[in-house]
């Protein structure tokens, strides 16, 4: 299985930690996120583009890259 690192600043406490790990795991083709105030570590085989667009779709003050 594929692994993709996002890193994110800007997540300032866990309901948004949470709201990301959502929407990661919403994702078509993602195992596994493991997700903190400073990033993610996602497996499967969904797109690193896929992953940063779910972040955004939140509308979250988080920048991911």
């Amino acid at each position: 299985m594929a692994y993709q690192s996002l890193t994110f600043s800007g997540v300032d406490n866990a309901d948004q930690v949470n709201a990301i790990t959502t929407a990661l795991m919403m994702v078509d083709g993602v195992e596994s996120a493991e997700v903190g105030r400073h990033g993610a570590e996602v497996e499967g085989r969904a797109s690193r583009d896929k992953l940063i667009k779910a972040v955004a779709a939140l509308k979250l003050k988080v920048k991911v890259s």
